[in-house]
C-alpha cells in the first residue's frame, strides 16, 4: 500500500460513513442517491479528501472516503449532513414532503469506522451491492 504524505506525516486513512434518514423513513430513491454522489464528491474535494464509493438503500447511505490526518471528522460529517439535507430538500421538496414537514433529512446520529479491518475491495463490493431503490417512471 502506498502512503500519502504531508509535512511530517505518511498516512492512508479510509473511512466508512453510514448516514440514516430521520426515523429511518424510506425516502431515498435512485435519483436522490445519484445526486448525492455528485454532492458528496464535491464536498469531499473541498475538504481535501476523496470519495471512493457511495451507495445506499431507501433509508440509509454508505460513503467510503479517504481523508487526511488533519481532518476534523465530526465537523466534516456535520457539514456533509447539513449541505446534503439542504440541497436535497431544495431539489426534491415535493418528494421529501411526503415524509417530513420540518426541514430535516438525516438522523442526528451516524456511524463511522476506519476501513482497515477488511480489504477495501470487500467494503466497496458491500457498498456497491446495496439495494438501491429503482428508478421512478
Amino acid at each position: 500500500m502506498e502512503f500519502k504524505t504531508a509535512s511530517h506525516a505518511a498516512y492512508r486513512l479510509y473511512y466508512h460513513l453510514v448516514l440514516v434518514t430521520k426515523y429511518r423513513r424510506k425516502c431515498l430513491n435512485a435519483a436522490i442517491i445519484r445526486d448525492l454522489d455528485g454532492i458528496v464528491r464535491t464536498l469531499c474535494e473541498s475538504w481535501g479528501c476523496e470519495l471512493k464509493e457511495l451507495n445506499g438503500e431507501a433509508d440509509h447511505l454508505h460513503i467510503l472516503f479517504e481523508g487526511k490526518p488533519s481532518m476534523e471528522l465530526s465537523k466534516f460529517v456535520n457539514n456533509l449532513k447539513t449541505v446534503t439535507s439542504r440541497l436535497l430538500r431544495r431539489d426534491y421538496r415535493e418528494h421529501l414532503a411526503k415524509w417530513y414537514r420540518k426541514p430535516v433529512l438525516w438522523s442526528a446520529s451516524y456511524a463511522i469506522v476506519t476501513a482497515s479491518g477488511a480489504p477495501l475491495e470487500v467494503i466497496k463490493a458491500y457498498i456497491i451491492n446495496q439495494e438501491r431503490p429503482r428508478e421512478e417512471p
